[in-house]
């Protein structure tokens, strides 16, 4: 089972990158990585990344330190990151194919 030492932060300024984080989240211990999350097309930022921390401890630390407080003009939400959920295939594959023009159930 994994530690939970990687963390949500929300609400981020566009402007706010990776390396503010760093230097941020380092006041409350070691800082393993940070993960600004993009816009796949545009390359700007989303308003959210994930901050891991070495050890669990530093990451509850992190979070009594910085969750609702301001950085630039907004407040921070900070929490412990919740596990990836699985998505679905989307478009193609989501429902069974069915060859033929016709919709079924009218006689012509």
């Amino acid at each position: 089972m994994q530690s939970n030492s990687k963390l949500y932060v929300g609400n981020l300024s566009y402007s706010t990158g990776e390396g503010d984080l760093q230097s941020l989240f380092s006041q409350a211990g070691s800082v393993k990585s940070v993960s600004l999350i993009t816009d796949r097309d545009t390359g700007r930022s989303k308003g959210f990344a994930f901050v891991e921390m070495e050890t669990q401890s530093e990451a509850e630390k992190a979070i009594s330190m910085f969750n609702g407080k301001q950085l630039g003009d907004r407040s921070l939400t900070v929490n412990i990151a919740r596990p990836r959920e699985e998505r679905g295939g989307g478009g193609y594959g989501a429902k069974p194919y069915r060859p033929g023009g016709r919709p079924r159930g009218r006689k012509y």
